[in-house]
C-alpha cells in the first residue's frame, strides 16, 4: 500500500489493503502475523502461537512477541507517514513482559500512537492472550526517512 494518504479522516483499511500491505514485509508475514484492522490511530494484529515460535518451556520466545509488536507500530507509524518521506524505521524499543503465552495461544496486540510529529512517532502495543490477559506492553519510537 503505497499511497498511505489515501486513509482520509481515520478509516480503517478494506481487507484488500490489509492482505496487500501484510505481503510487503516478509519477515512478519514468515512469523504468522495477521492484520485485523489498520487506521492511522489504532493498529490491530494477531500471531498465533506456534512451537516454532516457543522456547523450551514452552511459552513464546520473547523475540516473537517484540516483533509482533514492531508490526504493528510500524504499520501505524507508515500509515502516518508525513509528505516527503519516504518510508519509516524503528529507532528504538522497548518491551515489558508482563505474563507468559503458551504454544497453541493466540496473541493479540494494539497498537495505538502517543506522538505523531513530521520526524518522529512513538506507538504504544498492548498485547494480550485470548483469556485477556496483558501478556507485554512494546513502546517503540519511528523516525521517518
Amino acid at each position: 500500500m503505497e499511497n498511505h494518504n489515501e486513509l482520509q479522516n481515520d478509516t480503517p483499511m478494506t481487507q484488500e489493503q490489509l492482505d496487500e500491505f501484510a505481503t510487503m514485509v516478509h519477515f512478519t508475514r514468515t512469523l504468522g502475523v495477521k492484520l485485523i484492522r489498520a487506521c492511522k490511530s489504532e493498529i490491530v494484529g494477531q500471531l498465533p502461537v506456534t512451537r516454532a515460535l516457543t522456547n523450551h518451556l514452552p511459552n513464546v520466545h520473547g523475540g516473537a512477541i517484540m516483533s509482533l509488536g514492531d508490526a504493528l507500530g510500524a504499520t501505524g507509524a507508515h500509515l502516518n507517514t508525513p509528505e516527503g518521506a519516504a518510508g519509516t524505521t524503528t529507532i528504538e524499543s522497548k518491551t515489558n513482559f508482563i505474563k507468559p503465552a503458551m504454544d497453541g495461544d493466540t496473541l493479540t496486540g494494539v497498537s495505538i500512537p502517543l506522538s505523531r510529529g513530521k520526524r518522529l512517532s512513538v506507538w504504544q502495543t498492548n498485547i494480550t492472550r485470548e483469556d485477556g490477559a496483558l501478556v507485554a506492553v512494546v513502546t517503540q519510537t519511528q523516525i521517518y526517512l
